[in-house]
């Protein structure tokens, strides 16, 4: 988890969910992004926002 970007694995890991939650929390976040006008990818969500938007101390 060195990375600047979650995966669903990442993703399904901190929030103990399933992958389908996970793909399907990632796809919301990404785009709550793009409404704000940044470009996404596919399967990645920014460690950044998905630690803000969770509340997660880093």
């Amino acid at each position: 988890m060195d990375s600047k970007y979650y995966t669903y694995k990442d993703v399904m890991e901190c929030l103990k969910c399933s992958e389908s939650k996970a793909y399907m929390i990632m796809r919301e976040l990404n785009m709550e992004l793009a409404k704000k006008g940044f470009m996404t990818m596919r399967g990645r969500v920014p460690r950044k926002y998905f630690e803000e938007r969770f509340n997660i101390v880093g």
